[in-house]
């Protein structure tokens, strides 16, 4: 969630463990037996797409490769890295206790081991002689002050959340961190995979001040390090020699701000930028008959849903809600928006995300979901029972992206064509962001186009977003049963348990429309002939994807 972007997922987002008996014992190596991984080849794609996990293999080394974004981040740090502009460069810079894997799996990171002895405690123990950008060796001392900036209330951390059940974060050992958590967290150990785990110097960090994350050094340990930050420009990523582990194929990235679609696009036909995630989908036909190179497409963890802001007006009645849900037009919005590639669902969670869920789980949680195809004549039946034939609703536009602007249209057409009053306020790209973070941007809008993406293989990153309080429940729903379902799947080690409730929760929030799903959408990648190596799932927000990329022939 960020700037200029609609797309976000709740820096949310690792793996699932399994509990032998409260006192197990518990590597990191177990976590990756209970995760689940995208489709493999083909598996859940739409028509005639493929999904994969990886582009092919680097062949050699390159001096460097040039990156389009679609926004310039407005910060490097990583406390607040919660949006694609931010972890696309900071994921090969900042590195964190464990990692995210192409296959949408966990494994060892900085820590070369982590150990959960008691239901609430985790211990890391880390990697030795792991140098950090500025100079000098990672120890304990560091992990404790990097996960203590995400606690600090006055850093208003972006994945504070992550450590609402945190009691303590001590030094256990020179290469040792132990984690005391008050009640059993789920998901707390899956998060050490994003940005929430990251590990900075603190000497590093302390010596930048209130400038950290804006000009300097980051202090991180990644295979390449901060090098030139041309202010709406371009960011440089230099490789760092001193990496432990293993070598960078590039020298060097470039990553340039192109804000605008058709120059992204064009900067990739021309070969003055050699490729891109996040790829323009009104590009993807002229992309793909391209000769410059090739788009690809991998599993992305993300729906494209619409937010529902606000339920003090019409939308407070889920009759209403439904009403909106059925007389949308998700196949049309797929194929004008999405460029068709894409999967109308009607579920919030992907499919994806229940991959590693017993089969009965994933049933429940996936079969008896609303229809996604329209219903009009039972659209406007609801309407008329809620009595909100005529009522006005507020949805958000912006020019950002087709994913937005379209689904806004789509709305509007839908709400009229069952007797309701939808108007369109329009944001500028540069402050869409805001709709995320200032309830003040949010004062009389009463829905906005939303794409969330997870950060961890696991349905409860996006389910948890429904709890009382939470950081995305923007309108205010509260439900005890539900927060009480929330806090049993969050405490349950054991993946099938813990899916099994997140079944029910997912049938609570498809029953009440907290969010109306349209798509799942599959992450995009464009990469010039030239280089190779970029994976092509969502893991590129918090793995060194960039560390990959090199020569393709």
């Amino acid at each position: 969630m960020t700037t200029p972007s609609p797309r976000t997922g709740r820096r949310s987002r690792v793996v699932p463990v399994r509990l032998a008996a409260a006192t197990a014992v518990l590597s990191a190596v177990a976590l990756l037996t209970a995760c689940s991984g995208p489709p493999r080849n083909g598996e859940g794609a739409s028509g005639d797409l493929t999904l994969s996990r990886q582009t092919p293999r680097a062949k050699g080394e390159i001096d460097s490769f040039t990156w389009a974004t679609y926004a310039e981040p407005s910060t490097l740090d990583y406390t607040v890295a919660f949006d694609y502009p931010q972890n696309t460069v900071l994921s090969n810079v900042c590195e964190s206790l464990m990692r995210w894997t192409p296959g949408l799996r966990t494994e060892p990171g900085l820590a070369r081991k982590a150990t959960n002895p008691t239901p609430t405690t985790w211990v890391y123990e880390l990697r030795p002689h792991v140098r950090f950008h500025n100079g000098g060796e990672m120890t304990a001392d560091d992990v404790v002050f990097s996960l203590g900036r995400q606690m600090d209330p006055h850093n208003a951390a972006a994945w504070a959340q992550v450590f609402r059940n945190v009691a303590s974060v001590r030094k256990t050992g020179p290469l040792q961190v132990t984690v005391e958590l008050r009640k059993p967290d789920s998901q707390f150990p899956q998060y050490m995979a994003t940005a929430a785990g990251v590990v900075a110097s603190k000497a590093g960090v302390e010596a930048a001040g209130r400038n950290y994350g804006t000009s300097g050094g980051l202090g991180c340990t990644g295979p390449f390090q901060l090098g030139t930050w041309h202010k709406g420009e371009s960011i440089e990523l230099d490789r760092f020699d001193g990496y432990w582990g293993t070598r960078a194929k590039s020298g060097k990235v470039v990553f340039r701000f192109l804000t605008d679609p058709s120059a992204r696009t064009n900067a990739f036909l021309s070969g003055e930028a050699d490729g891109g995630y996040l790829v323009p989908t009104e590009s993807y036909d002229r992309l793909r008959g391209s000769s410059t190179g090739t788009l690809y497409f991998g599993e992305g963890l993300s729906t494209v849903s619409v937010n529902v802001t606000s339920m003090k007006g019409p939308l407070g009645d889920v009759r209403v809600r439904r009403a909106l849900s059925l007389a949308l037009d998700r196949t049309g919005f797929v194929r004008s928006a999405l460029g068709g590639v894409g999967t109308v669902t009607s579920s919030l969670t992907t499919r994806a995300a229940w991959a590693g869920a017993p089969e009965q789980a994933r049933r429940a949680a996936l079969d008896g979901l609303p229809p996604t195809a329209p219903d009009i004549e039972k659209a406007k039946a609801l309407i008329k029972q809620a009595g909100a034939t005529g009522r006005t609703l507020t949805v958000a536009t912006s020019s950002i992206g087709q994913d937005v602007s379209v689904l806004a249209t789509a709305v509007q057409a839908a709400g009229t064509a069952i007797g309701l009053d939808i108007k369109l306020r329009t944001i500028a790209p540069n402050a869409f962001t805001a709709l995320f973070t200032d309830a003040g941007a949010r004062e009389g809008i009463d829905m906005f186009p939303l794409t969330y993406y997870d950060s961890i293989t696991d349905p409860l990153d996006l389910l948890s977003n429904f709890r009382t309080g939470s950081y995305m429940n923007f309108a205010g729903y509260s439900d005890k049963r539900y927060d009480d379902l929330v806090d049993r799947a969050t405490a349950a080690y054991d993946p099938d348990r813990r899916m099994a409730i997140e079944a029910r929760l997912q049938k609570r929030a498809a029953d009440q429309l907290l969010w109306i799903p349209v798509a799942e959408w599959p992450t995009s990648v464009f990469l010039n002939k030239r280089i190779t190596g970029a994976p092509t799932t969502i893991s590129y927000m918090y793995y060194p994807w960039a560390a990959d990329v090199g020569a393709a022939r």
